[in-house]
This record gives C-alpha cells, sequence and structure tokens, in this order.
C-alpha cells in the first residue's frame, strides 16, 4: 500500500458538486492499493500514517502526529500511486489491486482509521473526485510498505 500525504490547513472531496467529504487541520492521503496488499499491510499502513511525525511541536521541530495535534485525515483512493513508472512513457498498473480487492482495502482502511481517531473522511472508490487541499508547508510524504 502506498499513501502519499499531505500535511493540509483543509482539504475537501466532491463528487459532482456535492461535498462527499472534508477535514480542517490535518493530513490529505491519496491512497494506493497494490496487488500484494492484505488486512495486514493495511492496518500497518494506517497505524503508520496516523503516528508519523509531520506536525511541528513548540521548537518548531517535527515531532508531533496528526493524532497528536487532534488532526483530521482525508483518505482518497488513487490506484495511480501504484504505477509503474521506471520504464517508458506510459504507466503500467500490473502492480496495482484488482478493483474488488482495492475497494475492499480502501474501505478497511476508513473504517480502521475511525477507529483509532475522532475525525476521519473519505472520498468515493473509482468515483471521478474533485479534491482541493491548502498544503502546509508544503510537507509532502509517500510513505511505502
Amino acid at each position: 500500500m502506498k499513501i502519499l500525504l499531505q500535511r493540509v490547513t483543509s482539504a475537501a472531496v466532491d463528487i459532482d458538486g456535492e461535498r462527499v467529504g472534508e477535514i480542517g487541520a490535518g493530513l490529505l492521503c491519496l491512497v494506493g492499493v497494490e496487488s500484494h496488499d492484505d488486512e495486514s499491510t493495511m492496518q500497518a499502513a494506517i497505524d503508520k500514517l496516523l503516528a508519523y511525525r509531520v506536525f511541528s511541536d513548540e521548537q518548531g521541530k517535527m515531532n508531533l502526529s496528526v493524532k497528536d495535534v487532534n488532526g483530521g485525515v482525508l483518505l482518497v483512493s488513487q490506484f495511480t500511486l501504484a504505477a509503474n513508472t521506471r520504464k517508458g512513457l506510459r504507466p503500467s498498473f500490473s502492480s496495482a489491486a484488482a478493483p474488488d480487492m482495492a475497494k475492499q482495502l480502501y474501505l478497511a482502511a476508513v473504517d480502521y482509521a475511525a477507529t483509532k481517531i475522532e475525525r476521519v473522511a473519505a472520498g468515493r472508490f473509482a468515483a471521478d473526485m474533485q479534491v482541493s487541499l491548502v498544503n502546509d508547508g508544503p510537507v509532502t510524504f509517500l510513505l511505502e510498505n
């Protein structure tokens, strides 16, 4: 599972003009599910995401997690993160999970995150989404497991 996380002051997802998810300060997380992923890799990825220290402490050092700052998490499915871009000029999606498996693990990730922190929002799997954000920093990291 790959998660591209961005520290944000706000983020939202709209589908056909309808707001389906939004957070204030926290993390916008684009989630790519790969064919080798399962429940345990999903839980490990979400646990790492929620504990990852990307927020500043009193000294201005990145020592605090989204849990520490009581921030929100917006999880958005993003199958293109699973692309292999090493060769050629067209991405290969051979390592991406099949749609049914990816949907199941994405939805499980949203549910699992909601058991760990209070403010969790989500996009809609396989929808044409418009994602807006105000990146704070900018701070962006790619988590892989």
